[in-house]
């Protein structure tokens, strides 16, 4: 009985691994302008051009043959079911740590969800959580408005 026991308790575990996902499109470019915004590895021309591209625009150059990459190892977003106006997020950046609180949490949070990651609640908090983010973003590709140009790879728990 142990024994059944213990292979029940090792098949919930191993249902609850993490999975990798990958986004293209609109949502991936969102989310890659978002958590770029913040990344401390990100440059400033290319944190400039994220933005306009999420911002509708494309009234830049970019030089031909190069992506923008935007990496974060962990992202955890929190919003309160009690506390309704509380939003959080937190990034992490090899040793960088960035938080964000308010309307700019809330937009992350609302991206990390559409990307598909599934929000769980728990003690009147949802979280929504992912790792190992990578996401290259060719802004050229963007530009042709051909729905290319933006992917996105993550990890999440199920």
């Amino acid at each position: 009985m142990k024994l059944v026991t213990l292979l029940l308790l090792t098949l919930i575990c191993a249902s609850h691994a993490a999975a990798a996902t990958t986004v293209n499109g609109h949502a991936a470019l969102a989310l890659a302008a978002l958590v770029g915004e913040v990344s401390p590895f990100l440059s400033a021309p290319n944190k400039r051009v994220l933005a306009k591209l999420l911002d509708g625009k494309a009234n830049f150059s970019f030089p031909s043959g190069r992506t923008i990459s935007v990496v974060t190892e962990m992202l955890s977003c929190r919003a309160s079911n009690v506390d309704i106006k509380s939003h959080s997020c937190e990034l992490r950046f090899e040793e960088h740590n960035v938080v964000l609180r308010g309307r700019r949490a809330h937009e992350l949070f609302a991206t990390v969800t559409e990307v598909g990651v599934p929000p769980e609640g728990a003690a009147g908090s949802i979280f929504a959580a992912l790792s190992n983010l990578h996401c290259t973003i060719d802004p050229n590709e963007v530009k042709q408005n051909s729905g290319g140009g933006a992917q996105c790879d993550y990890a999440s728990l199920d």
